[in-house]
């Protein structure tokens, strides 16, 4: 049996076992305190979201907003999770089809049947454990899920930013449709990386920088994701560098499309330099964008 191992456990959250389960308790406990309007605003069926994959100290209290609203309707069957790409240098999606990952909480079952169905559907997916070995973008997301979704399988996803990441995320989308059991749809990717360290200043350094890379730059993806704008989303990371994982997040909103979502509703937008402020009152020189962002499919959509 394949067992993935976690890669990042003691770096972007804690690999001991009681410290990683009362981080993942803070976290949602804190964005089910700070839900807001927009949580409420939510309309019809939760299908999926599309949370960041830092550190949890950077991005956790933002990914939990999704998974907290998540946890809100009936516990899946499955969870499909589309993955960003940071080493893995393949052209097609790679599926981790068998066994299971172990994290700080203990293994996560594969859902075999779903990964079988899902490559007899496209040859742009192709079975690929290996490429998942030192990929963080999912790992950061397993524990909420465990702590949430106890007995849920999963099958991850990695997706290249390509334009074939919007025919992966349909035919993923095609065969959850048929597919006889609960399934939701999470997919990943942080915004705009700005800063030296980033090698990305267009508008200098200061506020003003700051406030661009978010308000104006982050903005432009995250309208076109609640927009469900799939098709424009790799093109547009690419020209404006706002997003590290814009095949992931062309993949999930196909894919929910398809399940019958209309309509995306961003719960937090925030950066890496605001969250530092607030926790220890400063910043550094750089930040990373993060949103948190719900699918939902109304009942006459269905």
């Amino acid at each position: 049996m394949k067992i993935r191992e976690p890669v990042v456990a003691g770096q972007f959250y804690p690999e001991r076992e009681s410290e990683c389960r009362r981080d993942v308790v803070r976290l949602l406990d804190a964005a089910r305190g700070g839900a807001s309007t927009d949580d409420a605003s939510i309309e019809g069926t939760l299908v999926g979201g599309i949370v960041p994959h830092a550190g949890w100290i950077y991005s956790g209290g933002v990914a939990a907003r999704v998974f907290a609203a998540l946890a809100g309707s009936k516990a899946p069957d499955s969870i499909v999770l589309f993955g960003g790409v940071h080493g893995y240098r393949g052209s097609e999606a790679a599926l981790f089809g068998g066994g299971c990952w172990n994290t700080p909480l203990g293994p996560v079952g594969i859902d075999e049947r779903l990964a079988s169905r899902i490559l007899g559907e496209t040859d742009l997916i192709v079975e690929d454990p290996d490429a998942h070995t030192g990929e963080h973008s999912l790992e950061v997301q397993i524990p909420f899920l465990q702590h949430l979704f106890p007995d849920t399988a999963i099958v991850p996803i990695m997706v290249p930013p390509t334009g074939t990441a919007c025919d992966v995320g349909r035919a993923v989308g095609a065969v959850l449709k048929g597919h006889d059991k609960r399934t939701l749809v999470i997919g990943t990717t942080d915004l705009t990386h700005y800063g030296p360290r980033y090698g990305f200043t267009p508008r200098g350094d200061g506020p003003d920088a700051h406030r661009w890379a978010k308000e104006e730059n982050d903005a432009r993806f995250i309208d076109l994701m609640c927009a469900m704008e799939c098709q424009r989303l790799v093109g547009e990371a690419t020209a404006h560098r706002n997003a590290c994982s814009s095949g992931a997040a062309a993949a999930t909103i196909a894919a929910v499309t398809v399940l019958g979502a209309c309509r995306g509703t961003l719960l937090e937008h925030t950066t890496s330099s605001e969250v530092l402020a607030g926790r220890f009152g400063g910043s550094d020189t750089g930040l990373v964008g993060y949103a948190a962002i719900v699918f939902s499919r109304l009942p006459d959509e269905s």
